[in-house]
């Protein structure tokens, strides 16, 4: 079953309205611009199933996209510990529905007004506007950062301080295009590289 998730709804019925609408009361050649408009909303908040990987101390993608930066960083903000950080780029083509990488308490969502720079260079991290999840598990704490981009001016986190995640569920979506930046503690042993495409909730990033 195709499944989409429901922030798309109220833009899938709006196009679908002007698709009909220009059909019958205009010419029905030009309707086919609003009908590709409607096939293509349709295709981006397509929300499919994924196949959670079982195990313990793993950590799994909370975006779908292609990895874009791996480094050692000391994150200086929320967890004040030397980190693991892994940025996910996210293009118009992906699944942007974000999963929870881990089993977990929800510490702390902070959203912060910014810039909408291109998502994949650096400074957008910090300059563009971004919600901050602070997650808190066996394993210690972890930050997950969804990043605004150039076309993506909504993020979605439904996510509130005090809700217990499970790894791989669904807590929100950055719409059209965006950025995702994972900090995972130092000592988690990273499965993969740079350039590699993941899925959210079904790739795993890294393990203790």
């Amino acid at each position: 079953m195709f499944k989409i998730a429901p922030d798309g709804y109220p833009f899938i019925i709006i196009f679908a309205l002007i698709t009909v609408i220009v059909y019958f009361f205009g010419k029905p050649w030009i309707a086919i611009l609003p009908l590709t408009i409607t096939l293509f909303v349709l295709l981006f908040f397509r929300d499919p199933e994924r196949k959670i990987p079982k195990g313990e101390d793993i950590f799994v993608s909370p975006a779908d996209g292609k990895v874009i930066l791996i480094k050692d960083v000391y994150e200086k903000d929320y967890l004040k510990a030397e980190s693991k950080e892994i940025s996910i780029f996210m293009s118009l083509l992906n699944v942007h529905v974000n999963r929870s990488p881990c089993d977990g308490k929800v510490s702390l969502v902070k959203h912060s007004s910014g810039k909408f720079l291109v998502a994949h260079k650096d400074a957008a991290s910090m300059e563009n506007e971004n919600t901050v999840m602070v997650l808190e598990g066996k394993d210690g704490k972890i930050v997950v950062r969804q990043v605004a981009g150039f076309l993506a001016r909504r993020i979605v986190c439904r996510a509130e301080v005090g809700d217990k995640l499970r790894r791989g569920e669904r807590y929100g979506m950055i719409k059209f295009g965006s950025r995702l930046d994972i900090y995972l503690p130092k000592d988690v042993k990273i499965k993969v590289k740079a350039g590699d495409k993941v899925k959210a909730g079904e790739t795993i990033l890294g393990q203790m």
